[in-house]
């Protein structure tokens, strides 16, 4: 039997996953390979990222294994993850990541 995935998880290390289509406020979440489900709270269109753990306030936003935002606020499992919840990366931010690189392991 092939299983409906609703939402594509791009990395391990991912904190978010993105709508293969709309989703609707009460839908569950369904990811390729994982069997938990999640709550989706408000509808989340097409393409938009949704929240697979907790971000809080200040922590990162992980997609493609990377960070490609900061949370602005704490965010819930299921909830939409956009730009009224997520800032972009600054200077700042994108200076101290370069700053862990272990270039050993390069």
């Amino acid at each position: 039997m092939i299983q409906q995935v609703n939402a594509l998880k791009l990395d391990e290390k991912d904190n978010v996953a993105v709508a293969l289509e709309t989703l609707k406020a009460g839908e569950l979440l369904s990811l390729q390979d994982e069997t938990k489900k999640i709550n989706v709270s408000k509808t989340i269109p097409y393409g938009h990222k949704v929240a697979l753990a907790p971000i809080p306030k200040g922590k990162k936003v992980i997609k493609y294994g990377e960070c490609m935002g900061i949370a602005t606020k704490d965010i819930a499992v299921g909830d939409h993850v956009h730009v009224s919840n997520v800032r972009g990366l600054t200077e700042e931010d994108k200076s101290s990541k370069k700053e862990g690189i272990n270039f050993e392991n390069i």
